[in-house]
C-alpha cells in the first residue's frame, strides 16, 4: 500500500500529475486545486490513497492529511467512488463538507457534477457525527430577543432619547459575545456614547 510519495512533479493535468521518485513516475490523482498550485519540476509531498481494481491501481493524492481522512469518510458513502469523492474535494474544502454535514445541508453536495440527490443525501446521513466542523464565531452569534430593548431602555432612562439609544444598543448588540448581559452591553453602550456621558450617568 503506497500511503505517501515525495518527489518530483514531470507532468501536469487539470486533475492528475506525474510524480517522479527516484526515476520511478507514479501518476496520482489530485484535486483541481492543487494541480492550479503545482509547477513542473516542483518538488512535492503528497498523502495518497490507492484504490485497487481488477483492471488498475489508482492512486489519489492530497496536499494535507485531513483531506485524505475526508476522501476514505466520503467513500464509506453508498454510491460515491473515488472520482466522485475527489470531485467532491475539489468543489469544497474540509470545513466546508464537514460542516454541511453537522447542518444536514444537502445542496452543496448536490451541486459537485456526478453528485445526484439521493447519493448527496447519502452523504450527509451516512457522515453524520464523523466528521469535525469548525467552531462558529461567537461574533454576530443569535442573541436573545429582549436585549436590545433592555439595553435602549436603560440608556434612555439615563438621559438619551429613543433614536440614539435604539441605534446605539442595535450597534453593541451587533458585536456582541454570546452569552452577553444586559449590564455588559450596557456598559460597552455607555463606552461607544462617551466616557464622560457614561460616569455623569454613575454606570
Amino acid at each position: 500500500m503506497i500511503s505517501s510519495l515525495r518527489g518530483r512533479v514531470l507532468h501536469l493535468e487539470p486533475d492528475s500529475v506525474i510524480i517522479d521518485v527516484h526515476g520511478v513516475g507514479y501518476a496520482v490523482a489530485v484535486t483541481a486545486q492543487h494541480a492550479r498550485q503545482l509547477h513542473l519540476g516542483d518538488d512535492v509531498f503528497v498523502h495518497t490513497a490507492m484504490i485497487v481494481r481488477e483492471d488498475a491501481m489508482l492512486l489519489f493524492g492530497f496536499e494535507e492529511r485531513s483531506e485524505l481522512d475526508v476522501f476514505g469518510q466520503l467513500l464509506s458513502v453508498s454510491g460515491v467512488g473515488p472520482k466522485s469523492a475527489l470531485g467532491v474535494l475539489s468543489s469544497l474544502t474540509v470545513d466546508q463538507i464537514a460542516t454541511a454535514v453537522a447542518d444536514e445541508d444537502d445542496a452543496p453536495f448536490r451541486r459537485v457534477s456526478g453528485i445526484g440527490p439521493k447519493t448527496a443525501k447519502l452523504i450527509v446521513v451516512q457522515l453524520a457525527g464523523k466528521l469535525t466542523a469548525p467552531a462558529r464565531t461567537a461574533v454576530g452569534a443569535p442573541i436573545p430577543q429582549g436585549l436590545g430593548a433592555q439595553v435602549s431602555a436603560a440608556l434612555m432612562a439615563l438621559g438619551w432619547n429613543e433614536r440614539v439609544a435604539v441605534e446605539t444598543a442595535e450597534s453593541v448588540l451587533a458585536d456582541a459575545p454570546a452569552g452577553a448581559t444586559v449590564p455588559a452591553l450596557l456598559k460597552l453602550a455607555l463606552a461607544q456614547l462617551g466616557p464622560a456621558r457614561a460616569e455623569r450617568s454613575g454606570v
